[in-house]
């Protein structure tokens, strides 16, 4: 799926707070998608760190973009499960999401979510997640 198709599905599809988030599509193919959370303040807890309510929000929104890709278009789902694990703070940075399609299936699609710091290496949190497929 090109990324502006990507892009699209994502400023039609989801609700105004989750399109506040900003995040952009920068490239998507029949397995993944991956997508940037610019960093913004208003998104920062006490401590100085993102929120883990923004970032699993951001996991969600970009697994549906994986998915959809992985499908060529579009689809009513909804997520199942989500189980996030947060391995290191990130602050003062935008975020780096991987959503990977892991088992596709006729009603279920099973997948996982690395997020990263910009420029960092390092894992900083990993989500394993379950959709069922509409209809």
């Amino acid at each position: 799926m090109e990324v502006g198709v990507a892009q699209g599905i994502l400023e039609d599809n989801f609700a105004p707070w989750v399109k506040a988030l900003n995040l952009v599509v920068t490239a998507c193919d029949a397995q993944s998608a991956t997508l940037r959370l610019p960093f913004d303040a208003g998104l920062v807890r006490i401590g100085g760190t993102l929120c883990g309510q923004a970032l699993m929000s951001a996991a969600d929104t970009s697994m549906v973009i994986a998915i959809s890709s992985a499908l060529g278009g579009f689809k009513p789902m909804a997520t199942v499960s989500q189980n996030t694990s947060f391995m290191r703070a990130i602050s003062q940075s935008d975020v780096i999401i991987v959503a990977r399609v892991l088992k596709p299936g006729r009603t279920l699609v099973f997948g996982e979510v690395e997020m990263r710091a910009a420029g960092d290496e390092r894992l900083a949190v990993h989500v394993t997640t379950t959709y069922a497929l509409a209809g």
